[in-house]
């Protein structure tokens, strides 16, 4: 059973206990931790709590993460847009509003579930929820997405993002006019102290670099291209609200005053990568969707 600590923070003080403990994931539910403290396997100072239990500074946490229990994930027919398929690597273009994976208590709709109806073989190397994933998408980022159908190539593609070899240019738009042509971002990213289910740029935070031209400027708002170097969590979001630009229509990172759409605007448009069994180098590029060519016409109109 994998163990976590935590030194509850003082902004954390007289917090509940499951809500603290729920921040340290994004993928750990209120429920699923309140289960988890009934059954013994969160401690404070070595002793048992409830879930009521309010924090205070400096209690050192620890928490028995159970083995995920094996899930029944049905293969749900979907109209998969596939870029290309062959006996190892699926490329497939994922639809804003769609989720990449399962999760407790979502276990239905998801890429994985239309996934498991498209093709019999997937790696398991990320286990039963997320089989043949490896790397993700958020659910309101658009784009294309590389699919490993056996362990082997899962393991050279996963190399590859390692080594930073693997093309992952996104469209993005952001709030305000940037006024220089080209950037690069390169600043740590972590967990959100003062919020546990953001991420942000922190000392102390993963090594993270963003590069971005300006494709288009209009009157409050700017399309830019992102490329990444690294993968964390939320880069291209966090970034450029690092940077003061955040992204148009981000519910997390950005400003409630906003366009009129659900979620980021923010496509992953191109991919590219070296076949892990041919060792050719692949690309492919996918259009905007129709509502961000829409976004552009529009404030191009308004400009």
């Amino acid at each position: 059973m994998e163990k976590m600590e935590h030194i509850v923070l003082e902004e954390e003080k007289n917090a509940r206990i499951d809500k603290v403990v729920a921040g340290l994931n994004e993928e750990w539910s209120r429920t699923q931790v309140q289960d988890w403290i009934k059954a013994g396997h969160v401690q404070v100072n070595q002793q048992a709590v409830k879930a009521n239990y309010k924090c205070v500074p400096g209690d050192q946490l620890i928490i028995e993460i159970p083995a995920p229990e094996p899930l029944d994930i049905e293969a749900e027919e979907m109209n998969l847009d596939v870029y290309y398929e062959d006996a190892d690597v699926l490329v497939v273009n994922k639809p804003r509003g769609m989720v990449v994976h399962p999760a407790p208590g979502h276990v239905t709709g998801t890429l994985v579930n239309g996934l498991m109806a498209h093709c019999k073989d997937l790696s398991g190397i990320n286990g039963v929820m997320r089989p043949g994933i490896v790397h993700r998408i958020d659910k309101d980022t658009s784009g294309l997405l590389m699919v490993a159908k056996n362990d082997l190539a899962h393991e050279k593609l996963v190399q590859q993002l390692v080594d930073k070899s693997v093309t992952r240019k996104y469209k993005a738009i952001v709030h305000g006019v940037i006024p220089h042509d080209y950037g690069t971002i390169d600043a740590p990213i972590g967990r959100d102290q003062k919020d546990r289910q953001s991420m942000a740029v922190v000392d102390g935070g993963k090594h993270a670099v963003t590069h971005f031209q300006v494709l288009e400027r209009f009157k409050d708002f700017t399309l830019v291209e992102c490329e990444l170097e690294t993968g964390r969590t939320h880069q291209i979001r966090v970034h450029m609200k690092y940077i003061g630009y955040p992204l148009a229509g981000d519910p997390k990172y950005g400003p409630k005053k906003t366009l009129d759409i659900e979620g980021q605007a923010l496509h992953a448009g191109i991919l590219g990568f070296v076949h892990p069994r041919t060792e050719e180098y692949l690309q492919f590029e996918a259009p905007l969707p129709q509502e961000f060519v829409n976004l552009v016409e529009f404030l191009a109109k308004n400009n």
